[in-house]
């Protein structure tokens, strides 16, 4: 930073193509802070530095970085942008990746920049990837075709119907910049990102349906020209800036997403004489809005997952309530039950393995340091899902070990009125998932409770497995729910430093349908996850006659879907697992 005649850094956790999951050589926030979240961002000053995380990373944050050199506040709260109306003085100089940040951050930052008279400098080296000199190298893993039999449309039909898009915005071509859009698109996956069949690249799209798609060469076998066809040009990644300087010139109009697209790209653009046009990425919502091969697929994973999963919980059920096994163990013998399926590709994400007082850190993730056994008389969390060619699977299940006490129950049970609320929801078009979230707070509200993470994020086609623009929060949210949108209902509650509660099940939004009497068509969630719900945790006191049918008409389908997958040694449990209450 000195060298660079810098003040400040900004850190975030964002690479170069705003993914949640990021590949090794762009952990810089992990490597800079010792921070391993999926989220937040580091401010560095000469004198001073600061961790923005939200309220899933408070505990986390403050295990992990070193409280001597970092101050602490929460993202949702302090931006980046609204600390350094705090803290940076006037002429000081912060420094920030351009290729990092988008241009609404960046705009937010200028704003502040503006308003305090501190220099905002764009740097053309990162002073991390300067100071990494272990630093990995890019991934270089191969794309592979998506079959049709999965994705239910072809690329070429997805390309001409998103053309349209581009036309009616106005542009001449749309640059698409994330990776899932890139892979919806072309129908192609990759492996260059950790529990998310990405391949990383960057697209140009015409308003003819024609493409350029540039990715590195290393990356592209001998097939990949032909399926995807002569309207598709394949470039290497570093011809990028290139081509967009070529467009520039040629006074082209290019849609960019704003909160996606590097502001480096846009700078490039503008500078060479393009037109930006400011559009939301075209391919997000068709490809949440799955067609119904996709959803037929996610069903069958879900059943494939859900026998996994259910295996598990068997063992522990048994084996594991000795209060001898470990969280680690627990983790690497799921892996090992869902890997006895042959479509198993890869988990979804890293597995959530938290028993006791681990289980109250919302997103913990478990390392051989915080590893703890499953104790007798504590609640184990366990929150995990795998990667399918026809589906993406996540689901968290709380068991007890040993017996769980009357408070445990209760919050149990309260949550698990607040999942069947949602699960239960009739709902008219243009509703958003932000007017939805309270549903399944109520139960918990009602008592003075709450849990401080969203109630549902969207889910991918064997893609990521927190996927937007839809999603279930307090936070507020434009888009309204579509047919074919697929999230998750994950309701939970957490004591800190005793036990954390969280049910989860995957659900599908259904196409609107009359109701008997009523004066609009509604639509519903379809609950695609199956596999027991611990009946041992419920206070049936609590729940009402309609909820208590919900429950056990759940447990019938789970008996009688998984029933002919579940092996024969363990079909006395599984009846009582999925017994009527």
């Amino acid at each position: 930073m000195k060298k660079q005649n810098l003040d400040g850094f900004i850190v975030p956790h964002d690479d170069e193509y705003q993914n949640e999951y990021i590949p090794a050589y762009a952990e810089r926030l992990m490597w800079a802070t010792g921070f391993s979240g999926s989220a937040g961002a580091a401010i560095i000053m000469q004198d001073q530095a600061v961790m923005l995380t939200d309220g899933r990373y408070t505990l986390q944050v403050r295990e992990q970085t070193d409280a001597s050199f970092f101050s602490y506040a929460d993202i949702t709260e302090t931006s980046p942008d609204a600390w350094l109306l705090e803290n940076a003085s006037k002429a000081t100089r912060i420094g920030y990746d351009p290729m990092l940040h988008t241009l609404t951050s960046v705009k937010r930052l200028k704003a502040a920049a503006s308003q305090i008279g501190f220099d905002l400098v764009a740097v053309s080296q990162n002073p991390i990837d300067l100071a990494w000199t272990d630093q990995p190298s890019a991934p270089q893993t191969p794309i592979q075709a998506h079959d049709l039999k999965y994705a239910g449309k072809s690329s070429n039909e997805k390309r001409h119907e998103i053309a349209t898009v581009i036309r009616k915005a106005g542009a001449d071509a749309a640059l698409i910049t994330a990776p899932p859009s890139l892979a919806w698109l072309f129908n192609i996956r990759g492996h260059d990102v950790a529990r998310s069949p990405l391949p990383l690249g960057r697209a140009l799209l015409d308003k003819d349906g024609n493409a350029t798609l540039f990715v590195a060469p290393e990356k592209v076998g001998n097939e990949l020209p032909g399926i995807l066809g002569d309207d598709v040009d394949i470039r290497s990644d570093a011809e990028v800036t290139s081509a967009l300087m070529k467009l520039g010139k040629s006074k082209t109009s290019i849609a960019v997403d704003p909160a996606l697209a590097p502001s480096k790209y846009i700078d490039d653009l503008r500078e060479a004489g393009a037109t930006i046009v400011e559009l939301t990425d075209p391919c997000a919502v068709p490809r949440a809005s799955k067609n119904e091969t996709e959803i037929e697929g996610a069903r069958s994973a879900h059943i494939r997952d859900g026998a996994a999963v259910t295996q598990f919980l068997y063992w522990l059920d048994t084996e594991a309530q000795s209060g001898e096994i470990d969280e680690i163990t627990a983790a690497m013998k799921l892996e090992e039950i869902r890997s006895q399926s042959d479509d198993l590709r890869d988990l979804s994400f890293d597995t959530i393995s938290g028993a006791g007082s681990n289980g109250a850190i919302c997103h913990y993730k478990v390392s051989t340091e915080s590893n703890i056994k499953l104790g007798k008389n504590t609640l184990y969390l366990v929150d995990s899902g795998g990667q399918y060619y026809d589906g993406t699977t996540d689901i968290t299940r709380t068991v007890p070990i040993g017996q769980a006490s009357e408070e445990m129950c209760d919050r149990f049970t309260r949550v698990l009125k607040g999942h069947i609320a949602l699960a239960q929801m009739k709902f008219p078009t243009g509703t958003t998932g932000h007017q939805l979230d309270a549903i399944a707070r109520k139960p918990l509200w009602d008592v003075g409770l709450d849990y401080d993470h969203g109630t549902g994020h969207g889910v991918g086609s064997f893609l990521g497995v927190h996927e937007g623009p839809q999603r279930i929060a307090k936070a507020p949210n434009s888009q309204a729910l579509k047919p074919g949108m697929i999230l998750s209902n994950e309701p939970g509650f957490y004591k800190a430093g005793e036990f954390g509660i969280r049910i989860e099940n995957l659900i599908v939004v259904t196409p609107p349908t009359p109701v008997k009497g009523g004066e609009r068509e509604m639509m519903e969630f379809e609950t695609i996850t199956l596999a027991p719900i611990n009946l041992d945790l419920v206070m049936v006191e609590l729940l009402t006659a309609e909820e208590r049918d919900w429950l056990n008409q759940y447990h019938t389908r789970v008996r009688q879907t998984l029933g002919p997958l579940i092996s024969a040694d363990i079909k006395g449990w599984f009846e009582n697992a999925t017994r009527q209450i």
